[in-house]
């Protein structure tokens, strides 16, 4: 740049600021004309503003400001006062900082540098905390001197706030993210707020209490030392809708401190570093249906403008609080849930406790009284069934007291085991082995493979006895052929039982929770439904107790194996409880109930007798003279088959089966007239037996008795709404039984009459209609075509006209009542009205249907209108019909002297077919009943003359067979209007299809 350069040259780039130094004189200053200034000053004031990035030049003793458009933000309402001023001038408020960075520059000719450097500027009408980063170079200005300093400047106060904030975040989710109650999430929140009070100088966390209408302060921070406390409640109605702080609340907008100290019924009074003059109060998320738990109350800084970013990072505070707040009070409830969890299964183990001990007592009174009869030798045959019956059945709820009773014991931790050294392979042959002929009942092969053992294995016997009795049990139950193989081996250091069996199989899906206590395998198909579902539950725990584990291995379809693993020796035992050996109750009395549950189960292999020669004595009823009905009776139960089946034998034929297939399969060779159906049984239960039966045509209607242990009368209700006809609960007394099986026989005969005799009724009707409307068309036919042909001829005179007029008016309605009957006949007993739809011209329909009620009608006025093209594909005679109808009525309820108005078009994919009269309204409450039979659309009860109220109902029926739709509009001064839509297209249907 040549040293005559002009302020055009100097300012010839820069925008907005070469603008204003253009125009700015500059020969007032201490500078002088351009012309007149350095060449390095004129040089550096053009790369200043060609530059895009923030950059300044001060220059001369005073350090006169020269900037470019980019530097002009930093400046703020400093602009444009600050061009060509003093820098002192301009930044008075920080010059105590910036003063000797320039000093040390022009002295000594560095550069200084600085990054982040906070400067409280007030350039917004506030002293705003700033953050730059910036650098100081000296300008020389010639003979070794510097005239000036080159500033290059960054604000990142957005940046530097970002960060602090984005830190606050992460101390609040991360101190509260340990927090398991409520409470302390919102101090350890409260807390980490407190670490930064140049964003947040102070806070007020109040929380919802339980009743909803209070809060509660849970924490506060940031008020100085002796500062009044905040009030510890709040009234919620001072944040609810129409209370003083509502509004902040949705505009999120500040409030003034001493507006909030109203509010609050003290005086905020924060003092520096934490000074604020505005807060804002926030609601918290998350709570009970949809409501706040809380409100945050935070003073905002008196450094910072309350600005988009600002707002977004309170809003963020609010969300974290929430976060935390809600993670604290879902632990909190999950904790509560599992204390009342885990006392609801310590009180139910108590009670299956006291309760297994309380049933031991009249169980012995039972059974022993019981076994000392049997051993009589003077009972009759029945006698002795219906005893061991009772003995059979009470043993088995002997071993379910003892099974619940061990297990709520072991809940309880009050089942001590006494180990002692035992000839584990000696025990496990004798209690497999006594399966041995129940197994060979059921058609199977037992292998028992127990060597004897190198070493004495630490265990309680009975406790190992419960184990392989289960075990083996449960091999049994759900095995149907094949085998049954029980194996121990030495491992090693540890001794090894295998329980394996070619059953059903478990799926993969249940095998991790078969060990689960009450678990049952979903549709698993057993011998029975029956059990308490705690035996695996039992096995596992009583092996823990040895410090052994138990697995499962099984194949769907091909059969499972469980695992018993137990450690040699007795190092892994409490010392306290090992034992010498010592005398055990005979394993016979353990090992009977499991046999006698067993022999039950494979009572549903044994032929069922057909019959029972003498019915129960508690039942004195008289055999009758022949069965009263076939019984279909379903229950896995072998004792309970056993049972009811002689309580019906004495009057009913009774076919008893042991799951729901064999029932369905019974029930396809011979229809039952009423099934008696346990609910719960192995495969296809009773409700699923009763869904097919009464998805079956054929066995729908067959009365259908639930027979069920489960109470109550939500089990009755349930029972009732799957469509059973009846619900039996257990147990029952013989006399209900027999009172519910003839009550439902009894109605369903009753039913089964009244529909023989609505058939008989309804066939005698078609039949009378049919008779008496063939031997009225024959007359009406002669009177109908001989009026016509006299009505055609020309020769007649109007008085010889009018007559005859009548005459084919009157014939041509007793057709249409024949008619309309045949249609009502065919419509209730025939199942609907057969169309035969074609190509036709619905214009030209129409068009016939008017020209021939016109003749029939010449006093009165019909006025037709067609639109569109008119074709489709419709049945005609069946519309014509409908017209037909329409316009009659039309006729016959309007006025003489009003013409009725017909309509024929199309509207998109429909014909619409409209007939209007001027007539009087139909009743509004007539309106719903005007397309049922034997309707009129007036409350005249005087008939005479009229038709027999089957039209509009024939007209409904024709539409809906189109798939189309009737409206009727009526209204005073206007008439009524009827309005039929049908699709231009219609497939043909036979009689019998939907009406």
């Amino acid at each position: 740049m040549s040293s005559g350069s002009t302020a055009e040259d100097v300012f010839a780039e820069g925008g907005e600021m070469g603008a204003l130094m253009r125009s700015f004189d500059w020969a007032k200053t201490e500078l002088g004309p351009v012309e007149s200034w350095p060449l390095s000053l004129r040089t550096m004031v053009g790369v200043v503003l060609s530059n895009r990035f923030p950059m300044a030049i001060r220059w001369g003793e005073r350090l006169l400001q020269f900037y470019n458009d980019a530097y002009r933000p930093i400046l703020g309402d400093k602009h444009p006062a600050s061009l060509g001023a003093p820098a002192s001038q301009a930044w008075p408020e920080i010059w105590n900082v910036l003063g000797p960075l320039h000093e040390k520059v022009l002295r000594h000719g560095t550069s200084e540098w600085a990054e982040h450097f906070f400067l409280p500027m007030h350039r917004k009408g506030f002293s705003e905390e700033t953050y730059f980063t910036f650098s100081y170079s000296p300008i020389p200005e010639g003979s070794g001197r510097y005239g000036g300093v080159l500033v290059t400047a960054q604000e990142t106060t957005s940046q530097v706030l970002g960060e602090r904030r984005l830190h606050t975040l992460q101390q609040v989710s991360a101190s509260s993210f340990q927090a398991k109650r409520v409470d302390d999430a919102a101090l350890r929140a409260a807390r980490a707020l407190g670490d930064n009070p140049n964003d947040l100088p102070f806070v007020l966390l109040y929380l919802c209490e339980a009743d909803g209408k209070q809060l509660s302060l849970a924490a506060a921070t940031g008020l100085p030392a002796g500062h009044v406390p905040p009030p510890g409640r709040l009234g919620l109605e001072l944040f609810k809708e129409g209370g003083p702080l509502a509004g902040r609340l949705l505009s999120r907008e500040p409030l003034a401190i001493e507006a909030l100290s109203h509010h609050l019924g003290m005086v905020l009074q924060p003092v520096a570093p934490r000074a604020a003059t505005q807060a804002v109060v926030l609601p918290l998320e998350g709570g009970a249906e949809g409501g706040s738990p809380g409100f945050l109350i935070a003073g905002l800084s008196i450094r910072l403008a309350y600005d988009a970013q600002y707002r977004g990072f309170m809003g963020l505070v609010a969300g974290h609080i929430s976060t935390a707040i809600a993670n604290a009070r879902a632990y909190e409830e999950e904790k509560r849930r599992a204390e009342t969890l885990a006392e609801l299964d310590r009180s139910k183990t108590v009670f299956f406790s006291n309760v297994s001990h309380e049933f031991r007592t009249p169980l012995t009174l039972m059974l022993g009284p019981v076994e000392d009869v049997l051993a009589s030798d003077r009972l009759e045959r029945e006698e002795r069934e219906a005893l061991e019956r009772v003995h059979r059945n009470g043993l088995r709820l002997f071993k379910l007291v003892n099974t619940l009773l061990d297990f709520s014991r072991l809940e309880a931790g009050r089942m001590q085991a006494s180990y002692q050294p035992t000839d584990l392979a000696a025990l496990t042959v004798g209690l497999a082995s006594a399966f041995d002929s129940a197994v060979a009942k059921a058609g199977l092969r037992l292998g028992v493979d127990c060597p004897p053992l190198p070493a004495p294995v630490w265990v309680d016997p009975e406790m190992w006895e419960k184990v392989v009795l289960n075990l083996v049990s449960n091999a049994l139950k759900f095995t149907f052929e094949g085998e049954i193989g029980v194996a121990l081996r030495w491992r090693v250091d540890h001794v090894e039982l295998s329980v394996r069996d070619t059953g059903t199989g478990i799926p993969p899906e249940e095998l991790p929770r078969v060990f689960e206590r009450f678990h049952r395998v979903h549709g698993a198909k057993g011998r029975s439904h029956e059990g308490s579902g705690i035996g695996l539950s039992l096995v596992q725990e009583l092996v823990k107790l040895h410090g052994g584990t138990v697995r499962a291995e099984s194949t769907l379809g091909q059969g499972s194996t469980f695992t018993v693993s137990l450690p040699a020796g007795s190092a892994h035992l409490p010392r306290e409880r090992l034992a010498a050996s010592r005398a055990a109750a005979p394993a016979s009395v353990r090992v009977a109930p499991f046999l006698n549950e067993a022999s039950g189960w494979l009572g549903s292999t044994r032929p069922e007798p057909e019959t029972a020669p003498v019915p129960p004595p508690e039942v004195p009823l008289p055999r009758s003279q022949a069965p009263q009905g076939h019984i279909l009776l379903a229950d896995d139960n072998a004792d309970m088959r056993d049972y009811v089946r002689r309580l019906l034998e004495s009057r009913f034929t009774v076919e008893a089966v042991a799951e729901g297939r064999a029932a369905l399969a019974a029930a396809e060779a011979r229809v039952p007239d009423l099934v008696l159906s346990d609910v719960m049984m192995p495969g296809l239960d009773g409700f699923g037996l009763l869904r097919e039966f009464r998805a079956n045509p054929r066995t729908a209607a067959v009365p259908f008795i639930l027979l069920s242990a489960r109470a109550g009368e939500e089990a009755t209700v349930g029972g009732l709404q799957a469509g059973a006809d009846d619900y039996l609960v257990k147990p029952f007394s013989a006399r209900e039984l027999l009172a519910r099986v003839e009550g439902a026989l009894r109605l369903a005969r009753e039913r089964a009459e009244r529909e023989r005799l609505a058939r008989e009724r309804a066939d005698f009707e078609q039949h009378l209609i049919g008779i008496v409307s063939h031997d009225l068309r024959n007359p009406l036919a002669a009177i109908t075509m001989s009026a016509a042909t006299l009505l055609r001829r020309t020769d007649l005179e109007e008085r010889q006209r009018r007559p005859i007029g009548r005459i084919f008016a009157s014939a041509e309605r007793a057709n249409r009542m024949i008619r309309d009957l045949l249609d009502f006949t065919q419509a209730r007993l025939g199942g609907g009205l057969p169309l035969h739809p074609q190509a036709l011209d619905f214009h030209a329909l129409s068009q016939q249907v008017v020209d021939e009620l016109q003749v029939a009608h010449p006093e009165r006025v019909i006025e037709l209108e067609r639109g569109g093209a008119g074709q489709a594909f419709w049945d005609g005679d069946r519309t014509a019909q409908v017209l037909t109808n329409l316009i009659s009525n039309a006729l016959h309820y309007s006025p003489h002297g009003t013409p009725v108005r017909v309509r024929a078009y199309e509207e998109g994919a429909e014909g619409v077919l409209e007939v209007h009269n001027e007539g009087a309204p139909i009743p509004a409450e007539l309106v719903p009943r005007l397309f049922q039979p034997m309707q009129r659309g007036d409350k005249d009860r005087n008939t005479v003359g009229r038709s027999v109220g089957l039209g509009l109902y024939i007209v409904d029926h024709i539409v809906k067979a189109h798939g189309g739709r009737v409206e009727v509009k009526s209204v005073a001064g206007e008439g009524t209007r009827f309005t039929v839509r049908l699709p231009l297209t219609v497939a043909a249907r036979g009689a019998g299809g939907p009406p």
